[in-house]
């Protein structure tokens, strides 16, 4: 589907968008491209396909066991920091 300058001007006042002249023809262009790739879609075989609500495999995902688990440890975190002191990150001070 090719688009003209009036419709992409039709479809940025409907959206209450600004489009400069200059840009009209490239946008009608680019939208046009778009569609004509949507419009591929309409050679995809989708016999047999049940349609879908969402595009989970089967719904909900199934819950996970709700139990603790050990953490890595402070050591093991303050490791990682650019800097810590007494067992906390340090920080620049945001507060005066």
């Amino acid at each position: 589907m090719a688009l003209d300058r009036a419709e992409v001007l039709r479809i940025a006042r409907l959206a209450r968008i600004r489009i400069p002249d200059e840009e009209v023809d490239v946008l009608a262009g680019e939208l046009s491209a778009i569609l004509g790739w949507i419009e591929k879609l309409d050679e995809v075989d989708v016999a047999g396909v049940e349609p879908m609500a969402g595009v989970g495999a089967g719904g909900a995902a199934p819950p996970r066991a709700d139990a603790a688990a050990e953490g890595a440890g402070a050591d093991r975190i303050l490791a990682n920091a650019p800097e810590a002191a007494e067992g906390h990150f340090v920080v620049p001070k945001a507060v005066e």
